[in-house]
């Protein structure tokens, strides 16, 4: 592609996720072939703050946000699975266990794309 494509707001924009999951792989690769100047968040590096976390939750929900088909919660004990059903469970669950959020999280301008979905990620730069 010969032209860069910019956020439609002009502001940045981050990607959050672990640098071998497939999908954080492909999201990063399509906006990079876009030429979309993004920054990355690498949770096993950075973790992820309660602050982040909770706006998170707060704006797509815990089922949206937490990842229940990974091994990462498949190895959680009940209790701990207990705790993503309130909104302050899920927030401690997530930064205590950041490899549960559903990836890639890109945050655009505020406005989340939670896991990679090529024709979505085209609207949302232009």
């Amino acid at each position: 592609m010969g032209k860069a494509l910019q956020a439609a707001s002009g502001t940045p924009v981050t990607v959050y996720g672990i640098p071998n999951c497939d999908q954080v792989k492909k999201a990063r690769r399509w906006l990079a072939a876009h030429q979309v100047e993004h920054a990355f968040h690498d949770f096993k590096k950075l973790g992820l703050d309660a602050t982040l976390a909770e706006r998170w939750i707060a704006t797509a929900g815990s089922a949206r946000v937490i990842n229940r088909k990974g091994t990462t919660w498949r190895a959680l004990d009940d209790d701990s699975k207990a705790l993503a059903d309130k909104a302050s469970g899920a927030i401690a669950l997530v930064c205590t266990h950041p490899s549960l959020v559903k990836r890639p999280v890109l945050d655009c301008a505020g406005t989340l794309s939670i896991g990679f979905d090529p024709d979505h990620y085209a609207t949302l730069f232009t």
